[in-house]
């Protein structure tokens, strides 16, 4: 039941990476701006270093169903509360490099992006200085162009050196990882204590999360943040050419609606899609926004894989931070490696791991149990190695999100996702795998093993393009059905590149904010 109403200037759907860039730069600039978060509030405090306090971070809404040879894994990859997925997100900084932008028009295959790393290079300037990114910029020989990193770059341990090692016998490079984490303190942040815990929140604020970026800006700037809110629909004018708000359910189940000049949805990929799909009307009787059959198109996940080894040397692999200390991009230029292999990688090279649950030790061989587990346990809990490669999906149409025949507590049709591999990008992945494990043999591992792909990170479904027949948004995010309609985050790439995407989502909402503004 409609029990009350309320009008904003702005109201954001997600507190995550995109929605809080987008809430402050426009609270700062006057407006009057409500975020919608379907999860509860979290604050630093809420924070707990351990495995099963950082599950409690992941995904806990409507479930997505998910279909294909590499599904997205969206329970992992999503967030649920205050700070979205950027909570628990590893602050892993790369940028896109400049031919992830033409993946078409090189190579023939999947989609351009409507701009060109040259339009987005100095929102990530902007970007990193604001929030604190570590890195050796001149270390990284394969970096696009831009400013160097504000912060110099985290230590390297134990297993990253050793792992160094076998790059440099095979005669490839490595640098720094730059990461959205503190190597010392910065505008009032702490550095960081590389207890390797990235993936349960940072509860010192080290590393560059909602919590302690955006979020606090936009709030200090007057906007409000109502938690347990789970947006049903995004609604629209008689006309259908205007976005007046949204209909949400309340922590109680009941349906509330909130009255906006602009509507933003930065729920993250799939979400974002779900909602503009179950916001069908006589004026858009396929979703909104959907005007040209492209809505929940494109859907893309990184393609991934582990390298695990047991080395001679002690490599401490409890220390540094949860997504690694080195970084490998000698591969990534060269997209096209063969006639039957296709896409860019990059090498995440030591990642802190600790003995048990999601991403410890123990899980790496699961064929390891019983009393064989204590003396691998033994050995590697001082010994232990990994590395992972995540490689480019290419943009195809039928991988998308779409609406399930099943309802949600709310009556809401459930997404469900789509997403197959082409052979080429399996290949990429194979020869990957080849190539990590000749690291890792000419680091002197004394065993090495590799774990099952998967997919990391979800991007898609709300794709931007330059044509309004092939695209759900302009270069901005704004849709082209609805002109006050904006979407941010990962849903809006064309393309998805080889790098982790959360640098790239928070300077594409600079610029989508930045525009708002303009737009009046």
């Amino acid at each position: 039941m409609l029990r009350s109403a309320r009008k904003v200037d702005v109201v954001v759907v997600g507190s995550g990476a995109a929605g809080s860039v987008v809430a402050a730069i426009n609270a700062e600039a006057g407006r009057e701006v409500l975020i919608l978060e379907a999860g509860p509030k979290r604050t630093l405090t809420d924070l707990v270093s351990s495995q099963i306090h950082a599950r409690k971070l992941k995904w806990s809404g409507a479930f997505v169903e998910e279909q294909g040879d590499l599904k997205i894994g969206h329970n992992f990859n999503s967030g649920y509360g205050t700070g979205g997925s950027a909570l628990h997100h590893f602050a892993v900084w790369p940028r896109l490099h400049e031919n992830d932008f033409t993946v078409h028009s090189e190579y023939g295959k999947g989609l351009d992006w409507p701009i060109s790393y040259q339009t987005l290079r100095p929102y990530y300037d902007r970007i990193q200085d604001d929030v604190g990114v570590s890195g050796d910029a001149l270390a990284e020989k394969w970096r696009p162009q831009g400013k160097a990193y504000p912060l110099p770059p985290l230590p390297v341990f134990a297993q990253g050196k050793v792992i160094a090692k076998g790059f440099e016998r095979l005669g490839m490079h490595t640098a720094p990882i730059p990461m959205g984490i503190k190597s010392q303190a910065y505008k009032g942040r702490s550095a960081c204590l590389y207890d390797g815990w990235c993936d349960a929140g940072c509860p010192i604020g080290a590393l560059a999360n909602p919590l302690v970026t955006y979020l606090p800006r936009a709030m200090k700037a007057g906007a409000y943040i109502q938690h347990n809110a789970t947006v049903a629909s995004v609604l629209h004018n008689s006309k259908g050419d205007k976005a007046i708000g949204v209909a949400y359910h309340d922590a109680n189940g009941d349906l509330q609606t909130v009255y906006a000049k602009h509507v933003v949805l930065s729920a993250f990929a799939v979400q974002n899609a779900r909602i503009l799909l179950n916001s069908a009307s006589d004026k858009h009787p396929a979703g909104l926004a959907n005007h040209n059959d492209m809505l929940g198109r494109y859907l893309m996940t990184h393609p991934a894989q582990t390298v695990f080894g047991l080395m001679e040397q002690e490599t401490q692999p409890h220390l540094g931070p949860t997504g690694g200390q080195l970084i490998c991009h000698d591969y990534y230029q060269n997209k096209q490696q063969a006639d039957d292999a296709f896409g860019s990688y990059q090498w995440l090279i030591a990642s802190a791991a600790k003995p048990n649950d999601l991403l410890g030790i123990v899980n790496s061989r699961p064929d390891i149990y019983g009393k064989a587990l204590d003396p691998f346990m033994r050995k590697a809990a001082k010994h232990f190695a990994l590395m992972n490669l995540v490689g480019e999906d290419v943009a195809r149409a039928d991988n998308r999100v779409s609406l399930s025949a099943q309802k949600d507590s709310h009556g809401l049709p459930l997404a469900a996702t789509t997403h197959n591999l082409l052979p080429e990008t399996w290949s990429m992945l194979k020869r990957g795998v080849e190539q990590g494990k000749a690291v890792f043999k000419a680091a002197g591992a004394e065993e090495i093993w590799a774990g099952n792909p998967f997919g990391m990170h979800i991007m898609g479904g709300t794709v931007m393009g330059a044509d309004s027949k092939q695209s759900v948004t302009d270069e901005f995010g704004r849709t082209h059905s609805l002109e006050n309609l904006y979407v941010a985050g990962p849903g809006v790439f064309p393309s998805s590149g080889a790098v982790n995407p959360t640098f790239t989502i928070h300077a594409l909402a600079l610029r989508t904010a930045e525009q708002m503004l303009r737009d009046g």
